[in-house]
Formats: C-alpha cells, sequence, structure tokens
C-alpha cells in the first residue's frame, strides 16, 4: 500500500488535501501521473495545510450561500445547444465544460467543471440531468434541455 497525498478530488476516493491510503499500482500508474496525488513524505504535512486552505477559498463561503445556488439551478432548466444529426443523435457527447458554460451563460452563477457529475453520457437531445456538487454534503440536480443547433 502506497500513503498519497490528493491534490485534486477523486470521486469515491477522497477531496484534495485528504492522506489516503492506495494499491502501489494504483498511484504509480494513475494517480500520481495525472496529477491527482503527490506521494506523501513528512514534509508533505505543510503541502497538505497549503492543499486545504485553497480549497477552502474556492469552496462556496458559507452553506446559506450554496442553498441558495442549489434553488437557483434546480428551478431553471439550463439550455445547452449542440450539434446533433438526423433523429436527435448528438456528434460527440456533451462534456462537463459544456454543462458549465451554459449555466453560466444562463446567468445562473460560475459552476467548476470538475464538480459536474454526468452519470449517464448524454448523447441525444431531450431533457437530461446532471448532478453538481456544491459543497462536501450539499449537491444540485440541474435539469438540462439538450437541443439542436440550426
Amino acid at each position: 500500500m502506497a500513503k498519497v497525498i490528493l491534490t485534486h478530488e477523486v470521486t469515491g476516493l477522497g477531496t484534495a488535501g485528504d492522506v489516503v491510503e492506495v494499491k502501489n499500482g494504483y498511484a504509480r500508474n494513475y494517480l500520481v501521473p495525472q496529477g491527482f496525488a503527490t506521494p506523501w513524505t513528512r514534509g508533505g504535512e505543510k503541502q497538505v495545510e497549503q492543499i486545504k486552505a485553497a480549497r477552502t477559498a474556492r469552496e462556496l463561503h458559507s452553506l446559506e450561500d450554496a442553498q441558495a445556488l442549489k434553488a437557483k439551478l434546480e428551478s431553471t432548466k439550463v439550455k445547452l445547444t449542440v450539434k446533433a444529426g438526423n433523429g436527435g443523435r448528438l456528434f460527440g457527447s456533451v462534456k462537463t465544460a459544456d454543462v458549465a458554460a451554459a449555466v453560466q451563460a444562463a446567468g445562473l452563477g460560475e459552476v467548476d467543471k470538475r464538480k459536474i457529475e454526468i452519470s449517464t453520457p448524454i448523447k441525444s437531445i431531450g431533457e437530461h440531468e446532471a448532478t453538481v456538487r456544491l459543497r462536501d454534503e450539499l449537491s444540485a440536480t440541474i435539469t438540462l434541455q439538450v437541443v439542436a443547433a440550426k
């Protein structure tokens, strides 16, 4: 087992600044090369504090702000215009960056693309859902209205 310090949020493992133990191959072949983690060292404790401070600065400051954003996101359908072929099938699929740009274009605020989760790939026009993690304990479900570009 290898001890690593997470530098980014990894679904199912932890958030930035967490010290976790994972299998050697997972750390060596995936987490470290992708930049999601760094090897744990005794001097790394200072790095953990810096990562946690940066995360709290980026995180929505108060629970009330997060709840207000959640209410705004869940009450509005976000329109997403994409290229589509005959039969409503998309060329490619909708990415989290596309969803983040559509949320910002709708005037609902800025959402980090890394905090958006799309459970099933969106490859057709129509209504779809995506989840946005606003804080560790709070997430919002947004309704995406995917329409074909003319």
